[in-house]
């Protein structure tokens, strides 16, 4: 093999030349929870020095040459993941389309059988999109299930002018679409957290009625959490509506699959924050609790940023003094003036 020949291959783990990253054992790369920029994080004694990628390239003239490249594929690969270390794989998202994560058996077997009943729909002149998963998966029990799908994989065949004994290809589309599909079906357990833990705060809204210090937090949290849920559910309802037309999806099948996985890649990136504050959500009682007010607290602030209308963001930080600047969501993107403030050092 030729001297460089395997440098793609080299740029798809983390790996930098700079002897700055070889001295560093400990270096961790994140997006920085304030800014959502790509920072990298360094152990010195008991403080961790927080690094801004545009901090390393200008203090190590990295913009051009290989350590460049890796930190522009790392802030875009950080995205996908809650952090990578010197020697990880890059996130496959960036590399290959792939998908860094996997869904489960089930999340297949719920997304066939949605394909497998619009089929069926279309054949009889009744085709609509279930999204149910308890209804989906009873499906699976229907002792006719088998010889109508069978069936509907002929006619859908000699539909795309394959041919009806040509069946197999269009099993295989289905089957294609259905690994794609899998991802957003997993996706939707972790909505459905969501609408679980807008309930539980929507519950504690009437519970803390009478307590004007919690339901101040607990009446903003609510109108948020409800903003958010609205959102989502556009999103998912715009992914199936991209295949509520069985036949046309199977026409145009590799339009199709990468549509899916564009939409795969937006709610897992807006979904992944979320794994932590829905986790406790799920776990919390719904009843007064010292936990629920401090849970309140923190999905305030993690809601806040994300969802409050731009003017009223920007009116609440400027009251408290920070130093922000915000996207068109009311998302901050540059982080506060840089201090030393429990043991964290930033560099800018």
């Amino acid at each position: 093999m030729a001297e460089g020949e395997n440098k793609p291959d080299q740029q798809k783990v983390v790996q930098f030349e700079h002897p700055f990253f070889k001295r560093m054992a400990d270096i961790f790369f994140r997006l920085d929870e304030r800014s959502g920029e790509a920072v990298a994080v360094v152990t010195l004694g008991e403080e961790h020095l927080v690094l801004p990628f545009a901090g390393l390239r200008r203090e190590f003239n990295l913009d051009d040459g290989p350590d460049g490249q890796m930190l522009a594929l790392l802030s875009k690969g950080l995205r996908y993941v809650k952090g990578l270390r010197i020697g990880d794989p890059l996130p496959p998202e960036i590399i290959t389309r792939r998908a860094s994560w996997r869904p489960d058996a089930r999340h297949h077997q719920i997304a066939y059988h949605r394909l497998a009943m619009q089929l069926m729909g279309w054949l009889s002149g009744d085709e609509h999109i279930i999204t149910n998963p308890e209804e989906l998966l009873q499906v699976s029990g229907d002792p006719n299930f088998k010889r109508k799908i069978n069936e509907a994989f002929g006619e859908a065949a000699e539909h795309l002018g394959l041919g009806r004994d040509n069946r197999e290809k269009v099993i295989g589309y289905i089957a294609d679409l259905t690994d794609e599909l899998a991802y957003i079906e997993a996706m939707r357990d972790q909505f459905h957290l969501m609408q679980q833990m807008d309930a539980k705060i929507q519950h504690l809204r009437r519970l803390y009625g009478a307590q004007r210090s919690v339901l101040e937090v607990v009446d903003p949290v609510a109108r948020l959490i409800e903003r958010a849920v609205a959102e989502f559910t556009n999103q998912f309802e715009q992914a199936d509506a991209q295949t509520g037309e069985i036949m046309a999806a199977l026409k145009n099948i590799d339009a199709q699959k990468a549509y899916i996985q564009d939409m795969r890649d937006e709610l897992h990136v807006r979904l992944l924050p979320w794994d932590e504050l829905l986790d406790e959500w799920h776990r919390l009682p719904p009843k007064k609790t010292e936990w629920a007010e401090n849970l309140l607290d923190r999905t305030y602030r993690f809601l806040a940023p994300r969802y409050m209308p731009v003017d009223e963001w920007a009116m609440m930080t400027k009251l408290a003094g920070a130093q922000v600047t915000l996207s068109s969501e009311g998302k901050v993107v540059k982080p506060q003036k840089p201090k030393t403030q429990g043991g964290m050092m930033e560099w800018m």
